[in-house]
């Protein structure tokens, strides 16, 4: 049984990047997408924590905006899914992972926006041109791809209601369905509203996903929602687990929590 995890961090500093490796390191967690890293100390000790293990690490070079990244138990092997003409590349972190059958990974964090017309370009530009690597994969891959992360978009018959949101950005959630990707809670958990963001005034809102493509999602065996990792203050969003029906090699990773790393502070 493969198990994954995608969590948004926000950015964590030092102090509570520690209290969320120790939250992953408690769990047996193949594949771990991080959404809203940074390219501040707290990041650069986890992901370094994570290559000391052992462990796979994607991540985009960035520009000290926030971004994505991905980490694997799982050898990444040759012929990553192509998603370099994405608007802002450090948003997306993308691997092929040495699963039976073979699998493609892809970790987003989807720009948020305010009222400003700068804002919502920027985050209509990065949908669109998401959706279009998405588009223009091979067969193969798309139908073997597994997408998580932050989107921070809601469905248009997201429960409550929330006004504000545009086309585009209810399009979005639309638009992979049409590809062949598969909301893993939806399927697991039909007819049930998720959240994984709480607001001021204690609306959920469900920003964070794990889409499976049409090879996979028959073998989709678990979605859940992790409020603890809200209620215990690691972040304000709920992570959200995956299991797949899916054999795969993996390396040999040692503890997350052994020797410290050179000082990244």
């Amino acid at each position: 049984m493969l198990r994954a995890v995608t969590i948004n961090i926000g950015a964590a500093g030092p102090d509570r990047a520690e209290l969320l490796l120790r939250w992953l390191a408690a769990r047996d967690d193949d594949v771990i997408l991080l959404t809203e890293t940074s390219a501040g100390p707290g990041t650069a000790w986890m992901l370094e924590r994570f290559r000391r293990a052992g462990y796979a690490v994607v991540k985009t070079p960035d520009d000290g905006d926030r971004g994505a990244a991905l980490v694997s138990r799982i050898p990444v092997t040759a012929g990553e899914p192509d998603f370099g003409q994405v608007s802002i590349p450090a948003r997306v972190a993308t691997a092929r992972l040495d699963t039976t059958p073979r699998t493609w990974w892809v970790s987003v964090y989807v720009p948020s926006r305010d009222r400003s017309e700068s804002k919502k370009i920027r985050k209509e530009q990065f949908i669109v041109s998401l959706l279009k690597a998405v588009e223009q994969l091979d067969i193969a891959e798309r139908e073997h791809l597994v997408v998580g992360g932050d989107y921070n978009v809601i469905a248009e018959n997201h429960q409550p209601r929330h006004a504000g949101f545009l086309p585009f950005e209810f399009a979005f959630l639309e638009t992979l369905h049409a590809f062949g990707l598969t909301d893993a809670h939806a399927r697991c958990a039909p007819g049930v509203q998720a959240h994984s963001w709480i607001g001021r005034t204690g609306d959920g809102y469900c920003y964070d996903y794990l889409h499976t493509g049409a090879a996979l999602t028959g073998r989709v065996r678990g979605c859940a929602y992790l409020h603890e990792t809200r209620e215990q203050k690691l972040t304000d969003h709920a992570a959200v687990e995956l299991r797949l029906d899916l054999p795969a090699t993996r390396l040999p990773v040692t503890s997350l929590l052994g020797a410290e790393p050179e000082a990244l502070f």
